[in-house]
Parts: structure tokens; sequence; C-alpha cells
């Protein structure tokens, strides 16, 4: 089990983006009682400026709008910046988390974006315009947007790889 943790952007920095959020998943849970069932809600929610800034969040409450304001709140938190090349990825990659698996492809220009409904929101808020994707393992929506992430997170232009190998291009 593959469990990163994210490098976040300063909160300084954070608060210079216009961020949209979309929510990814609603989940509701009960707890049985005396008199009845008592019900809590989670969200799942990922936050972006569509330029190459892109985070998640995850909260819990009694309420809906309680538990979305909550993931919001945190997914502005949790922003990372992601290396794009031309609206597309830079090379392949893959990202796992837990039994999620999602390999990242770059397309050309006119592609779209080729994924399915949580690796899409995350890859849409992210400003990816074209890129194939595949996912493999669990579809647990929470799992598969933090695969997503720790793929994108680890992203690397060729410029940034020749200047760790001591090579020039």
């Amino acid at each position: 089990m593959v469990k990163r943790k994210f490098p976040v952007l300063p909160l300084q920095e954070a608060a210079e983006f216009q961020l949209e959020d979309e929510v990814v998943a609603i989940n509701r849970s009960a707890a049985v009682v005396k008199g009845g069932r008592r019900f809590s809600f989670s969200c799942l929610c990922v936050v972006g400026n569509r330029e190459g800034v892109v985070g998640i969040g995850y909260g819990k409450a009694k309420q809906v709008q309680s538990a979305v304001e909550k993931s919001v709140k945190d997914g502005r938190k949790n922003l990372v910046r992601i290396k794009l090349d031309e609206g597309t990825i830079p090379h392949e990659i893959e990202g796992r988390y837990c039994a999620s698996i999602v390999r990242l492809v770059p397309a050309s220009a006119g592609t779209g974006i080729i994924a399915g409904g949580s690796v899409r929101k995350v890859l849409e808020l992210a400003g990816v315009k074209d890129i194939l994707s595949k996912s493999f393992g669990s579809n647990n929506p929470i799992n598969l947007v933090k695969a997503t992430m720790d793929g994108l997170i680890r992203l690397r232009h060729k410029a940034v790889v020749a200047e760790l190998r001591g090579v020039e291009i």
C-alpha cells in the first residue's frame, strides 16, 4: 500500500489563485441509535484553477452542505502545482494509491480528456486538455482521485531530469 504526502503550495501563494471546485463523491453513513438512524455525510472535492494548480479535499459533517464546505476548505489547503506541456503531460506515468492504479498517457492536440468520472474531474481542474487514461484495480472514487494526484505530482520535464543526471539535452 503506497501512501504519499503531497508537496503543498504555501498558503500565501494559494490565496492568489481564482479557484473552482467540483464535488466528486458524497457518501452517507448511518449510526443506529435508540431513536432510529442518525445520518452523517462525507464529501470528496477537487479544487483547481485549470492552469496547473489542483488540490483534493475531504470533509465530514452532519449535513451535506457542511461536508461540502469542509472538503473545499481542505482542498484549498492541499494545492499542488502540476507540470504541463502544451495542454498535456510531458510523459507517460502510473499513479498508485492503495488498490487503485491510474495510468496517464500524453495525447496529441484535439484528443480531449479520455478518462472516467473522478479521474476526469481532477484532470480538468488541473488544466490538462489532451490525455488518455486507464484505471486498474479498485474503482473507489477516493482512491482513484488520490492515485491520479500521485501520478501528476511525480511528473518531470526533460530539462529537470537532464540537470539531475548532469547531461545536456
